[in-house]
């Protein structure tokens, strides 16, 4: 049974949102055990997350000996092959939206892996490798490619260009969708 604790609403109110949060968490999951992990979601954006979260701690695990995480990886290639990007355009490739990519960008860039310099625009930044960057960049590279081995054995009973495909094409409708 799955508890919740309400301290600021009184125990006999408490009991029946107990009963209210119960039913609304288990009602879409009828047909499985509560005790099953992990759960199959029947939102597309909760699956979707789901999967992401599972793809991001294998990749992580196995670039781990590099220090690098597969967020920071995948700004690591982009400015490897795209050098003097600006943030927005980092965040328009990547869609990411510009407080995370940001964030990340500090974390990066506070491990000496990548630098800026100012653009025409006082706050328009370029950013770019450091000798240090590329460096950690070639250590995980052997590391991804491990790790893009593994998952494409792990996943040896799905058409993972099948699957790349179709998630660009969530990307690129969502994104053609936002603009106004």
């Amino acid at each position: 049974m799955i508890r919740a604790k309400f301290n600021v609403v009184p125990p006999a109110a408490a009991a029946e949102l107990t009963v209210h949060v119960y039913a609304f968490i288990l009602i879409p999951f009828a047909d499985q055990a509560p005790a099953v992990k992990p759960l199959k979601l029947p939102c597309y954006c909760g699956s979707i997350r789901q999967a992401s979260r599972v793809v991001t701690q294998m990749y992580d695990k196995a670039l781990k000996p590099s220090g690098v995480k597969i967020t920071q990886f995948g700004i690591l290639r982009l400015l490897k092959y795209f050098p003097g990007l600006t943030t927005g355009e980092m965040a328009e490739a990547l869609v990411m939206d510009s407080t995370t990519l940001t964030r990340t960008l500090k974390i990066i860039q506070d491990s000496k892996w990548i630098e800026s310099t100012p653009g025409e625009d006082r706050r328009e930044r370029h950013w770019s490798l450091t000798d240090e960057g590329r460096a950690r960049l070639q250590e995980a590279e052997p590391l991804w490619k491990n790790a893009q081995k593994e998952f494409t054995a792990m996943m040896n009973d799905v058409d993972l260009d099948g699957l790349t495909r179709t998630v660009f094409q969530l990307v690129q409708k969502s994104t053609e969708a936002a603009v106004p």
